[in-house]
């Protein structure tokens, strides 16, 4: 099926082709809107072919030199590489370089600011003094589809402005539509870029985790004949924990995200796992609290990367 997009009622336009299914919103004069719209969306209708032709190797596990040559694959696997001591894949960071492309379609003069939303991986352009607001919702099991009428209560908010060094954010946990090694219900990890974010709530993901024989998995390749990532275990039930053990599983992950915030490799992270909830402790200058039922201007955490 050749890409679609329309334009959704509140001014946002809806890109889809295949797995990718992009939400974007842009505010600024409106020529220069429709000159971004315009170019992202003739970016998009070619990017889903582009990674199909290097599939192969972007299924491979990141080691030596990139062979990958289409832009978006490269930088699938460059955000991937300071991982490569474990086993990653550059589809690891796919949703989130995806998004990270299409954003610089709106990195121009009379664009203000402007998201792109692929799946729940977010990709920000901020012009100077811009901000933007992004919902987080931790935990896909409490989902009512009742809410897409209603109004979605969201499990928190933070707001990222123009001064950080922050243009990329991404979720990852069990539930989701990729594959986790961990148990966590959702790790938010806010990055310099999308790809970044990717890659890293992936791999912080796949941290949160204890060993206990209630919790079951089953070999990617059983649940999905071409998964990059094998016979390796994946989580596919989580029963009720006790806190203790929910506790040692999040310390476990909080231990890496602070090891890559240290690094360099992100700016914040947000770990939830049954009602429990810990951070890299930068939430004083992007503050995860509390929030009332509300639409956002963007929102992560409906569908894992």
């Amino acid at each position: 099926m050749a890409a679609q997009r329309s334009q959704l009622p509140d001014g946002r336009w809806h890109f889809q082709h295949g797995p990718m299914d992009i939400v974007i919103g842009a505010s600024g004069s409106a020529s220069a809107l429709a000159a971004a719209h315009d170019d992202a969306w003739r970016r998009f209708a070619t990017v889903l072919d582009e990674l199909v032709d290097e599939l192969a190797l972007l299924r491979a596990p990141v080691a030596g030199e990139c062979r990958l040559q289409g832009v978006v694959a490269r930088s699938m696997w460059h955000a991937c590489l300071p991982y490569a001591e474990s086993f990653i894949t550059p589809m690891a960071a796919v949703a989130g370089a995806v998004a990270q492309e299409l954003i610089a379609c709106y990195e121009r003069g009379g664009v203000t600011r402007a998201w792109v939303n692929n799946g729940g991986d977010i990709a920000l352009h901020l012009a100077p003094g811009q901000s933007l607001r992004i919902g987080l919702y931790a935990d896909l099991a409490r989902f009512d589809p009742a809410q897409l009428r209603d109004g979605i209560s969201i499990d928190g908010q933070f707001e990222v402005s123009s001064e950080l060094p922050v243009r990329g954010v991404a979720t990852s946990g069990w539930r989701g539509r990729s594959f986790s090694l961990g148990i966590a219900d959702s790790v938010t990890v806010l990055a310099r870029s999308a790809a970044a974010a990717d890659a890293a709530a992936t791999v912080i993901a796949n941290a949160v985790n204890v060993a206990d024989p209630r919790i079951t998995r089953r070999p990617a390749c059983d649940l999905k004949d071409d998964s990059d990532l094998g016979v390796i275990p994946v989580t596919v039930d989580v029963p009720a924990l006790e806190p203790e053990l929910v506790a040692q599983a999040l310390q476990v992950g909080l231990i890496r995200a602070q090891a890559l915030r240290a690094a360099g490799l992100i700016w914040s992270a947000a770990l939830v796992c049954q009602d429990q909830f810990v951070s890299t402790g930068t939430v004083d200058t992007v503050r995860l609290r509390a929030a009332p039922t509300r639409q956002e201007e963007a929102r992560t955490g409906l569908q894992f990367a």
